[in-house]
């Protein structure tokens, strides 16, 4: 708990930044680790957050036209070996079930019953929903076809993080067909808009797009589009894909159609996806040495109500006070949805109760105690800013100024956001200068990461995998348009060749 210059959360980010995520998320009870290696458990204020992440996406992918459909969780083997590139990309994450049941065994359970053919546990879907497809469309009146769905997949992860790397997570995944390249191509570009849409307005979070080199593409792809976020560590996290498939897919598949012209041809098809992993680069971004902080369109509760009973001759008053300022609260609105208002009257100390909810990232905290009845007025303090800061305003003015504080607080994060990724990003012109950013200043606290590299490359894969081997660092993405840093040509530093425009080069998770 926060005493003078001490924190909620030991150790800080600046002490060790891996074990602060971890402790972000106890202190949160967000998440924990199951007993099942690799996989978590995502508790009730996590799961909320990413309801509200489901409930705004969806809405979104609904006003672009795709509608919600579920496939199966198992993919025959045979579907997977139809697309080599695709399986390659996958192979060493595949989960793979071989029996149908268990029999007992020397007073154990065995497995029994094997399959004729192995189902792979769903890594991505683009191979079972091709297939389903191909058995839809006949004509080019068919097209196109524009699904998500919102499911589980399994990868089997080696080095599990909560949120970020997982054996098993949530997402959605958008699949789609259409008669022309150039439909497919716009529809790959207009789904990345709508994720950095999300990532800024929703999330607060800059995001930088741009497309995935050759060697970062998504196994299959023909090119895929992404959003990367700098986090507090100064690490890459690739917050969103859009890949454009071409043909690659409908030809294993087979999704053929009889054109205009009545000739047969391939659909165009496209992928797009985010996770559960959007909740883990939420709190690497925004919180701090207290805690998570939740950017307050996208918070589960904006605002939580504490009331301060010292005395049980006047906590019926206080208690009565605190429904009446959640009831006026909840009638207002932000960003057109009703306020969401929670009153934490559990019979615990105030104290205890405060710091839980900053733990959480509640963006408003409200207090109010016998001498706020007397002067008619409450307590208002901002999770963006100290946790003993406190404004006094009166009861009458809350349900005008809380939605304008809130409003605040979601414009402070995204600014304050901002400035961070632009503290931390430089043009680099020379191969010395370059491996002098990425080489840790201190050993011992190797990561703390410089941040990202604006650097000519001259599109050679052998350049960018010495720079892997040697840095750990990679291509983010090869950004679209960037105010900051212009897109003139210029030369590799790494091989004296031309080069069309910079890359953004970055450690990530």
């Amino acid at each position: 708990m926060s005493k003078g210059n001490e924190s909620a959360i030991s150790p800080k980010r600046s002490e060790d930044f891996p074990e602060w995520y971890q402790q972000v998320i106890r202190g949160a009870e967000m998440a924990e680790n199951s007993e099942v290696r690799g996989c978590m458990v995502i508790r009730p204020w996590g799961y909320a957050l990413w309801e509200r992440m489901q409930g705004a996406l969806d809405a979104m992918f609904k006003a672009t036209g795709h509608r919600n459909a579920y496939f199966p969780l198992f993919i025959p083997l045979s579907h997977l070996q139809k697309e080599a590139d695709h399986v390659e990309g996958f192979a060493k994450e595949c989960a793979v079930v071989t029996h149908h049941r268990l029999e007992t065994k020397d007073g154990k359970l065995v497995p029994a019953g094997e399959l004729n053919e192995p189902l792979v546990v769903r890594p991505t879907s683009e191979t079972i929903i091709g297939s389903t497809y191909a058995k839809w469309v006949k004509s080019y009146r068919d097209l196109p076809i524009l699904l998500n769905q919102w499911a589980n997949v399994v990868r089997w992860e080696m080095r599990p993080r909560l949120f970020l790397r997982t054996a098993e997570f949530l997402w959605q995944e958008g699949h789609t067909a259409h008669e022309t390249e150039a439909e497919a191509v716009e529809e790959t570009v207009k789904m990345l808009g709508v994720y950095e849409t999300f990532a800024r307005e929703w999330l607060a979070i800059p995001v930088i797009r741009g497309e995935k080199s050759e060697s970062e593409r998504f196994p299959g792809a023909v090119s895929t589009l992404c959003i990367e976020a700098m986090v507090q560590d100064r690490k890459a996290i690739q917050a969103g894909t859009s890949h454009f498939l071409g043909q690659n897919f409908a030809k294993a598949s087979g999704i053929k159609y009889l054109s205009r012209n009545n000739t047969e041809e391939l659909a165009w098809t496209t992928s797009w996806g985010v996770s559960t992993r959007l909740i883990g680069t939420l709190l690497m971004a925004h919180g701090d040495d207290d805690g998570a902080v939740m950017p307050p369109r996208i918070a589960a509760t904006q605002v939580v109500i504490i009331p301060i009973t010292p005395k049980e001759e006047t906590k019926a008053a206080v208690l009565a006070k605190a429904a009446e300022i959640a009831s006026a609260l909840r009638a207002s609105t932000a960003w057109g949805e009703p306020l969401r208002v929670e009153i934490d009257d559990r019979d615990i100390g105030g104290g205890n109760k405060t710091w839980e909810w900053i733990k959480k990232g509640v963006p408003v905290r409200i207090e109010i105690g016998p001498r706020d009845l007397e002067s008619d007025s409450a307590a208002v303090a901002r999770r963006d800013k100290g946790p003993k800061e406190k404004e006094f305003l009166p009861s009458g003015s809350l349900t005008a100024r809380i939605p304008e504080i809130l409003s605040e607080i979601q414009q402070s994060l995204l600014d304050r956001a901002l400035t961070f990724r632009r503290e931390h990003t430089r043009k680099i012109d020379s191969k010395e200068e370059f491996y002098a950013f990425f080489t840790p200043a201190n050993p011992d606290k190797p990561e703390i990461h410089a941040g990202f590299a604006y650097t000519h490359w001259n599109g050679s894969p052998e350049v960018e995998e010495r720079i892997k081997e040697d840095l750990k660092v990679t291509i983010r993405c090869i950004p679209e348009t960037d105010d900051e840093f212009t897109a003139e040509p210029g030369i590799c530093p790494f091989t004296g060749e031309a080069s069309a425009r910079r890359v953004i080069f970055g450690k990530s998770y």
